[in-house]
């Protein structure tokens, strides 16, 4: 059986299984024989790799690939494949290369780029590739041609890979990849269901699932969960869908498996879907644990949120805030700051709506990221989605990987910078996070003892209740002196 090697380049210290690779090799299994490597839990696996492919039998290697901070790890481990392997394929998946498929195919370290889902996309491309076939029937595929760029029609979304059977002795030492958090002692991840059915323009979920979406079938969840449970003795779980609640029928049985299999969770979710769930519905999620909803607010600006087709009020924002209080949910906020139209009013008007959030649940935790619009993408037959029309003239991103690896456009990828926020605004911006950061402590840091978070909300209470944010140099000090926790750099 020929040999496929699978990575996940580098992104975070607080491992979670690797669930993309992982469903990579139950899609090849019978097939393909797969090793796995993982560069959360090794900092060497450019080495690795390519010591790897050095004894050869490997047919290919295929990396799953998000922008930002996992890029320049992806590009390293491609580039030490490369040396000492030059003719060995190289495919990349995942959202930089959907969401960016012209800039990664103008890397001189990858062959082929998946576009969407990529199980299916990956079996027919080794297909192809091993038994000599041609590549222009390989749905989903990107690639180069005498030069050029050819990028084959769309795959169409699937639920198969909702059926696949995932084999965690595909990682090494799967232990590794359950640990405390402040849902419990062993949190585990899992990814329950598929895509989103909302249109959001600033998401990259949106822009590879194009509204579809597909729930697990409630038997497989709780046999899922239970084998978590007695295998790894998992007492939580962080669920990566990508939008977990969805309609509330569809939502029913999931919740009865919550409530029957009782580890407290974590998952993404929506005002309107939270807001719109039934007195009996909110008890299944009392009863199922649920501890923290990652609930994307946006912006207080109605206008706003209809150009980005959010879909949701910042009314109704207000209303699950209080909804979550009531049933012992701790909502998770994320706002969009400075967005390029008129950054600084915007800024301004979304630090007065958290504070009103504060004052109805003051537990609420908080996540601040600029708002940086998506390029322009590959729709298929040659069209392209539309600029946004607020970014400003001139602006032009990235037409490279290495590009793309840059720092800046890192923290652009992130939502951490952009271009058009000027000195004073990322100090501003700076000034109020360190403020709201002191005054609420977040949740999620188990490791601080309570005297620590304790000074933190005394030193910063009167900046917080005069809203003087400017030049907190005694909080910044403080927050080097305990080593305060950053959930946006640690998550759970």
């Amino acid at each position: 059986m020929k040999r496929v090697l699978l990575i996940n380049p580098r992104i975070t210290s607080n491992a979670r299984f690797p669930l993309a690779v992982m469903h990579l090799a139950a899609a090849l299994r019978g097939r393909y024989a797969t090793r796995i490597l993982d560069g959360n839990l090794d900092p060497n696996v450019p080495e690795a790799a390519a010591a790897a492919v050095r004894e050869g039998g490997y047919a290919a290697v295929g990396l799953s690939v998000m922008g930002g901070p996992q890029l320049p790890g992806a590009l390293a481990v491609s580039r030490a494949i490369r040396a000492v392997a030059p003719e060995l394929p190289i495919v990349w998946g995942g959202y930089f290369p959907t969401l960016c498929t012209d800039a990664t195919l103008n890397s001189d370290c990858v062959d082929y780029a998946l576009r969407g889902q990529g199980e299916q996309g990956f079996v027919e491309l080794l297909d192809a590739l091993t038994q000599g076939q041609p590549l222009g029937e390989v749905a989903g595929l990107s690639w180069c041609r005498e030069g050029e760029i050819v990028h084959n029609a769309d795959r169409t979304f699937s639920t198969a890979p909702l059926q696949l059977e995932l084999s965690y002795d595909e990682v090494d030492e799967p232990q590794r990849y359950l640990g405390p958090t402040y849902l419990g002692h062993r949190t585990t991840g899992y990814q329950a269901a598929l895509g989103c059915r909302y249109r959001c323009t600033f998401c990259g979920v949106a822009a590879m699932f194009r509204g579809k979406t597909a729930l697990p079938e409630a038997e497989r969840l709780e046999r899922d969960l239970r084998r978590l449970q007695s295998r790894f003795g998992a007492d939580s779980v962080q669920f990566y869908d990508h939008n977990f609640f969805d309609r509330e029928v569809e939502m029913a049985p999931v919740l009865e498996v919550l409530a029957r299999v009782q580890m407290p969770w974590w998952c993404y979710a929506r005002a309107d879907a939270l807001q719109g769930l039934s007195a009996a519905s909110w008890a299944q999620v009392r009863r199922s644990r649920l501890r923290m909803a990652y609930i994307g607010a946006e912006s207080p600006s109605d206008s706003m949120l209809r150009d980005m087709r959010k879909g949701t009020r910042s009314d109704q924002t207000l209303a699950v805030v209080e909804t979550c209080r009531a049933n012992g949910v701790v909502p998770e906020l994320s706002f969009m700051l400075a967005p390029p139209h008129d950054p600084e009013g915007e800024t301004e008007r979304t630090f007065d709506f958290i504070r009103q959030v504060k004052r109805l649940h003051p537990q609420a935790e908080i996540m601040l990221h600029i708002h940086t619009p998506l390029p322009p993408r590959r729709l298929g037959e040659g069209r392209w989605t539309p600029r946004d029309p607020a970014l400003p003239k001139g602006f032009v991103f990235p037409d490279s990987a290495d590009a793309w690896a840059q720092k800046e456009w890192v923290d652009y990828w992130c939502h951490k910078d952009a271009a058009w926020l000027s000195p004073a605004l990322r100090e501003r911006i700076r000034d109020f996070r360190t403020v709201l950061g002191c005054r609420f402590p977040t949740l999620t840091d188990i490791r601080a003892p309570a005297w620590q978070k304790t000074a933190l909300r005394a030193a910063s209470a009167w900046r917080y209740r005069t809203a003087r944010y400017d030049r907190p140099r005694e909080l910044r000090w403080l927050e080097r002196a305990v080593k305060l926790w950053d959930p946006q750099l640690n998550a759970l």
